[in-house]
């Protein structure tokens, strides 16, 4: 049987409820709330793709050194470098339903990523290469094994790759700072292997049971999750990163960061609010070390 889509009629709805508040002469005073009420399916989730580093390693790789040690983790020299410097990010417009702007904004994102961290890599002193990037519309297989189920986003660290996904939802409802941390995140990841960090990360799993596996996932998603933040500090109050907006979509991830991940190998939805507003305020790297902190801050 034809009938109107849901979203249709919500939009019907929408437009004869503007023009009467047109009307009435208040829509400029409810024009901030309407933009943050219809996120939630665009903010995204991530998650690393489970598989350890292949013979490239990081900027301290275990098979030429040994097996790292925790400081690499917990001591890293990215903790000491200063503020995230503003990589002058201008990806663009995001129109809906333009999968030609959509896949322009994920490169635009990557690459001011790129220059961001290029600059923090050279102040910790540490070698850096910059992630592959594919676009998918599917669910693929990637070097690291199959797609992880509910994710847009997937890292690989055997060929160091960000898989992005850009479903028919996103294309359709588009919310370009929800995008733009989803890529940040998958970043995070990259950023962890290039210094070293995830050589650590391995090295421990390797050898735990299965509560420590997980709270040694949550440590590697919260910072990856700050890390984001901290990126995101560094283009706040840009027409990209809106107070209202980074507002909204720290609450979505108090309010529903845990609910894909039934393990909790990301952390409570309070948790992953917490290290996003921690890495936003302080806008360092040293603010996401998320490996020296005491277990009941990454629960």
């Amino acid at each position: 049987m034809n009938t109107v889509p849901k979203s249709k009629v919500a939009t019907l709805l929408v437009v004869g409820l503007m023009l009467a508040l047109a009307i009435a002469g208040v829509v400029l005073a409810l024009a901030g709330v309407a933009t943050t009420t219809t996120r939630g399916g665009a903010v995204g989730e991530a998650r690393q793709a489970e598989s350890p580093p292949g013979e490239a390693g990081g900027a301290t790789s275990g098979k030429k050194t040994g097996a790292p040690g925790r400081a690499v983790a917990t001591a890293n020299p990215l903790y000491k470098t200063s503020r995230l410097s503003s990589p002058n990010c201008s990806p663009g417009d995001l129109p809906a339903n333009s999968m030609i702007a959509y896949k322009r904004f994920l490169t635009r994102v990557t690459s001011c990523l790129n220059r961001a961290w290029a600059t923090q890599f050279r102040r910790a002193g540490l070698p850096f290469t910059k992630p592959k990037l594919r676009i998918i519309t599917s669910r693929v297989k990637t070097a690291c094994g199959s797609w992880n189920t509910g994710a847009d986003g997937v890292y690989c660290s055997s060929d160091r790759t960000m898989y992005l996904m850009i479903s028919r939802e996103q294309l359709r409802n588009p919310f370009p700072l929800g995008i733009t941390r989803l890529v940040a995140h998958e970043y995070g990841h990259h950023v962890q292997q290039v210094s070293g960090i995830w050589n650590y990360y391995w090295t421990a799993r390797a050898s735990a049971g299965k509560t420590a596996k997980l709270q040694l996932s949550r440590r590697s998603e919260l910072q990856a999750e700050c890390f984001s933040a901290v990126f995101m500090s560094s283009i706040r109050n840009t027409p990209l990163v809106s107070p209202a907006d980074w507002d909204y979509t720290v609450d979505w991830f108090r309010k529903n960061g845990a609910k894909g991940w039934p393990q909790n190998d990301h952390g409570k939805g309070e948790t992953q609010a917490a290290w996003m507003s921690r890495g936003f305020s302080r806008g360092t790297p040293g603010a996401c070390n998320t490996w020296s902190s005491p277990a009941r801050y990454v629960d």
